[in-house]
């Protein structure tokens, strides 16, 4: 049985800057923890995790506040229970997620950016719409975070950098992207997940996707609006941003490949067969 007590692997700095920045006091964090815990367990319709890292990686999102951190946990476990194209059926070895995983349509780098950040390159163009299911890529997607959350615990401190690039974008692409899967996809980084989303960084993006982005810009809180930027075809712009030192050749960078990336996520997730298959039960009972 999974020992439910929080033990950390974050050095001492890092713990510093989550006890300073999220409120993540040492003295009170165990009172915290279980007080969530003690809450899930009347929330069995959940089916939540309640092993204390995870219940510290929501708390730190939500900067400790209880009651913000019992929201997140029930949108988040509802929208896993309501959304089975993204999280039911997580198998990485299947024909349709390997070669989505082949493509790399989503790739967290393997160094962090100078604040501790993890960033993610989202190619948002890279599978063919004719062939390959939007559900698909959000699900490959949401399950490369997942293990990647579930990895680096310094993830639930730093937060998150999203680089969309938006290379050979066509309207098939524009097409698949519905205003209510825009909406759920939003509320899943906005609300839902327990990773603060620091920068939302746009490229190689052709004016008329404005068009798009807006809708996304329309399901979005203001603090997360403030954090989109657009570089359209301006790498400079990104490095502003995104330091050359953690990026992929392809972008500027000096950090190894795209193909780099796409090799170790496929054999990290296709490893993780094991673990997906038992994480999928932890989401909400359907509602009646």
């Amino acid at each position: 049985m999974k020992n439910d007590s929080y033990s950390t692997s974050l050095d001492d700095v890092t713990l510093k800057y989550a006890a300073e920045v999220l409120k993540d006091d040492f003295s009170t964090r165990e009172t915290h923890i279980n007080e969530i815990r003690e809450w899930l367990n009347t929330q069995p319709q959940l089916h939540g995790k309640t092993d204390g890292v995870t219940i510290v990686r929501f708390l730190r999102g939500c900067k400790f506040d209880i009651e913000k951190t019992k929201k997140k946990l029930k949108s988040y476990y509802q929208l896993r229970g309501s959304t089975p194209e993204w999280f039911s059926d997580r198998d990485p070895t299947l024909p349709a997620l390997q070669e989505l995983l082949s493509l790399g349509v989503f790739l967290p780098l393997l160094k962090k950016d100078p604040a501790g950040r993890l960033v993610i390159i989202i190619r948002v163009a890279a599978h063919d719409p004719s062939h390959h299911k939007q559900d698909d890529v959000f699900k490959v997607g949401k399950m490369i975070l997942d293990l990647a959350i579930e990895q680096d615990e310094s993830v639930s401190v730093y937060g998150v950098c999203a680089i969309f690039d938006l290379t050979s974008v066509s309207l098939g692409h524009a097409r698949q992207l519905t205003p209510a899967m825009i909406k759920r996809a939003v509320h899943a980084w906005q609300d839902c997940y327990p990773v603060r989303t620091k920068s939302l960084d746009f490229i190689n993006s052709p004016s008329y996707v404005n068009v798009i982005l807006r809708i996304f810009k329309g399901f979005m809180r203001e603090k997360m609006r403030n954090r989109v930027h657009v570089h359209g075809y301006d790498l400079q712009s990104l490095h502003q941003v995104v330091p050359p030192s953690v990026l992929p050749q392809e972008y500027g960078g000096s950090s190894g490949t795209v193909q780099d990336l796409i090799d170790h996520w496929k054999v990290k997730l296709t490893e993780s067969k094991d673990w997906f298959a038992d994480d999928e039960k932890y989401k909400a009972e359907p509602s009646s």
